[in-house]
């Protein structure tokens, strides 16, 4: 057997539903959607990354996503709400190493959406996506150890913590630890 991603998927953006959801590309128009993730306190909390101060920085952000997309990179969705057309958050494999068939997934939501099972629904959607279609071997996430929620959220879908690592991650003048979760294709058929 011969172990290779599916790039067809970079040929045209793959759209996706789910039981209550709809995973559709990030436009230029999303950016005050983004813009309401990103500048979130409670959000950025965890993500370990800069808070956006203005839209411009979503835009930015939107357009690395696209780029990222058009390199064969990384594949990122907004999440829809199909009752409401609402957009709740994102999800995206954001690393994706073709000779590996390994990517890494980053995601966010809304605080009002929380708790909903709205990233448990997302998972169990893209992790369906990224096995039987892209055609990973393995999907990783690389998480905050204070990230509680987004920890259960990994585990319930099947993910394994493979490593913890002290300090390694300096951001905003501190070192912070970070958690390596993994999912192999073969673990769902177990």
């Amino acid at each position: 057997m011969i172990y290779e991603i599916n790039k067809s998927v970079f040929d045209k953006f793959p759209e996706i539903d789910s039981k209550n959801l709809l995973y559709r590309n990030i436009t230029p128009e999303d950016c005050n959607e983004i813009f309401k993730i990103r500048s979130n306190d409670k959000v950025m909390t965890y993500l370990d990354t800069t808070k956006h101060n203005s839209v411009e920085d979503s835009k930015k952000m939107i357009e690395a996503v696209i780029e990222s997309y058009k390199n064969k990179t990384g594949i990122n969705w907004a999440i829809i709400k199909k009752e409401s057309r609402a957009f709740v958050g994102y999800f995206g494999y954001w690393r994706i190493i073709t000779e590996h068939c390994r990517a890494e997934i980053g995601y966010a939501l809304k605080p009002e959406y929380w708790g909903q099972g709205i990233m448990a629904e997302t998972l169990t959607a893209m992790i369906e996506f990224g096995f039987n279609t892209l055609m990973l071997h393995s999907i990783e996430a690389n998480v905050n150890p204070g990230n509680t929620a987004s920890i259960k959220v990994l585990e319930k879908a099947g993910f394994k913590k493979e490593a913890y690592f002290r300090e390694n991650f300096l951001f905003d003048n501190k070192f912070l630890d970070s958690i390596i979760y993994s999912l192999l294709e073969k673990d769902l058929h177990k």
